[in-house]
């Protein structure tokens, strides 16, 4: 299993509303498909928004930040409209 660390920044800057740290994950995993490998989700609240630290099945540290680039890509427009933009892992 491997550990990937994604940014969710703030739009308008700054922390994360109370309780947006719950509907994220909820909808990280709306979208993961059995492809993705995710395992769990674990996000923080920061001073910019949200980080997300995603523990995954890879077969290389490589292929674990492409798994989830694709899953990010995939659940962006709902995360955005949250407040949120996606740095990418």
């Amino acid at each position: 299993m491997r550990v990937i660390q994604a940014s969710l920044h703030r739009t308008p800057p700054g922390p994360a509303p109370r309780g947006t740290a719950p509907l994220i994950h909820d909808l990280i995993w709306a979208h993961a498909t059995l492809a993705d490998g995710l395992e769990h989700i674990r996000p923080r609240p920061t001073q910019h928004g949200l980080d997300l630290f995603l523990f995954v099945r890879a077969h290389s540290d490589a292929s674990a930040v492409q798994q989830m680039r694709t899953l990010l890509a995939r659940a962006d427009t709902p995360i955005a409209a949250h407040g949120f933009t996606v740095a990418a892992p």
